[in-house]
């Protein structure tokens, strides 16, 4: 098997983001807590955000919803800066080895095309892929095939010929895993930098 490029999600691999990191001083109670992330601002809500809706339509949507949660839900993204704590150092590593040895490396990620130009200008690590296809400007969100065949189609432009099997595919979020190896790639559920530097090793990575 000849892997030709690898493909890395942002959230979760690079970055370290979590709602919990802002929600747990707003909502001390962890029950209470994980209700409001489960059926107020839920990951079906971002999601949202993510593929396009724009962050003031969001948040007027669950504000209908659910008048008596309003300053909780405003804080979700005039807080959103909160949620994160900076790169994920152990994994920023295992790029670096896959970059020295001239492996091509692109990105794909769920993200609000609102809130993505600060990690884009805070966490240089981002700029160092070849091309980065973000849900919110293309208007799709993982696990929707379609984005997948997006970044196919970018890599394929910059590798001709590319197929499937040539590629690795890094996420944290067991569908988005399944549907890229449902899809014939390589995919790999990240849920540590040592684990994932080994299943790239077993892939003949140069890591």
């Amino acid at each position: 098997m000849s892997i030709k490029a690898v493909v890395f999600d942002f959230g979760g691999v690079l970055i370290d983001w979590s709602p919990e990191y802002l929600f747990s001083g707003l909502i001390p109670d962890e029950t209470e807590r994980r209700w409001f992330l489960t059926h107020v601002c839920s990951i079906e809500w971002v999601l949202r955000q993510d593929g396009g809706q724009t962050i003031a339509d969001g948040i007027a949507e669950l504000i209908a919803q659910f008048p008596d949660h309003e300053p909780l839900i405003r804080a979700f993204y005039e807080r959103w800066h909160e949620m994160i704590r900076g790169v994920l150092e152990d994994t920023v590593t295992v790029l670096d080895k896959l970059d020295a040895a001239g492996v091509p490396l692109f990105g794909l990620t769920n993200w609000s095309d609102e809130t993505f130009p600060y990690a884009w200008e805070n966490f240089p690590v981002l700029r160092r892929f070849r091309d980065v296809v973000v849900s919110g400007r293309v208007k799709m969100v993982k696990p929707d095939p379609a984005i997948f065949a997006e970044m196919h189609r970018r890599i394929e432009a910059q590798l001709p010929g590319i197929e499937a099997h040539e590629l690795v595919f890094i996420d944290d979020v067991t569908r988005n895993v399944a549907a890229a190896t449902a899809l014939g790639w390589n995919a790999i559920h990240h849920m540590s930098a040592a684990q994932t530097e080994a299943k790239l090793r077993e892939l003949g990575l140069p890591v």
